[in-house]
């Protein structure tokens, strides 16, 4: 089980300074990865800051050498793929090989509706189920070509190539309980999935149980994914304020499938200097080492 941290990239936490610091006290305090959502805009009459998630986690890869990093998560929906596609091959550049792309449909009317753009779900859908192939093609190094719907490409040759063989990919996906089918093939094709509860972080029915894990692996190897290594992330609060339910929560989720377990830094749920405190504390566990492996942090 590895552990990371999951930030919002607005309000406190739309200084990307802060944002830096915070990665450098994370991969010092033992952290796995540090991810960061990816919105333009929020309607909801609050005047905040943001900061781009992509020169920011630029920034970040130049100032830490081991942490896992990326966007978590970013919508093709309203990106032109192949922008997408130099700046993640540029960041896993930077970040020799340490860079992560979370992908979803975007779950904010905010980020589309002021410039202009009303997608429906559906075509948010069809736009990034095209974008995930224009991705991955991109990325091959050979001359590549695609006519879609929505995004036409090429032919064209993009080079240079990510230091990975293929930058990983996480879907991340809305889980009621039941398979819903379109995710659940997005996430068969790509490198893992991070499933959420629609509800408030925080609320008492935000974690995903083991059960849960075990149907999203079960949907996603029907659909044809998951046959190799696959990570499946799981996001909660930090693993060190309950221990006894948190030690044999682990335990499970990892006995279930769940690679990863992230905690948001969510500015509604704390201070800043609260969260950072959280961060200097460092995870409960270490990269690659079960639950059991290690110390375990206060």
């Amino acid at each position: 089980m590895r552990f990371g941290l999951n930030v919002q990239n607005f309000g406190v936490f739309g200084d990307p300074m802060i944002l830096v610091d915070l990665a450098h006290d994370a991969e010092a305090a033992g952290w796995d990865g540090f991810f960061l959502w990816d919105h333009l805009h929020l309607e909801d009459g609050v005047d905040r800051p943001f900061a781009d998630p992509t020169v920011t986690v630029a920034a970040i890869a130049a100032r830490t050498s081991r942490l896992r990093i990326g966007p978590l998560v970013t919508s093709p929906a309203r990106r032109r793929p192949w922008k997408l596609a130099r700046e993640i091959v540029s960041l896993d550049v930077l970040s020799a090989g340490r860079l992560t792309l979370g992908i979803g449909l975007g779950w904010a009317d905010d980020d589309y509706a002021p410039f202009g753009e009303t997608p429906t779900r559906k075509q948010r859908a069809e736009r990034v189920n095209e974008a995930l192939e224009i991705l991955d093609g991109l990325q091959s190094g050979q001359p590549y070509e695609f006519h879609g719907e929505h995004f036409n490409v090429g032919p064209v040759r993009f080079l240079p190539r990510p230091v990975q063989e293929r930058i990983p990919a996480w879907v991340a996906m809305t889980w009621n309980g039941t398979p819903n089918p379109g995710p659940i093939r997005r996430a068969a094709r790509v490198h893992g999935v991070y499933p959420e509860k629609p509800v408030p972080h925080g609320s008492p029915d935000w974690l995903l149980s083991a059960d849960d894990i075990r149907a999203i692996l079960a949907a996603i190897r029907e659909a044809g994914g998951a046959q190799g290594a696959y990570d499946v992330v799981v996001s909660g609060p930090a693993a060190s304020t309950d221990r006894p339910f948190f030690r044999e929560y682990l335990r499970s989720i990892e006995e279930a499938g769940a690679t990863w377990y992230l905690t948001p830094l969510v500015q509604e749920l704390a201070s800043l200097d609260e969260l950072r405190a959280l961060v200097r504390r460092g995870p409960w566990g270490h990269a690659g080492r079960s639950v059991d492996a290690g110390p375990i942090g206060d």
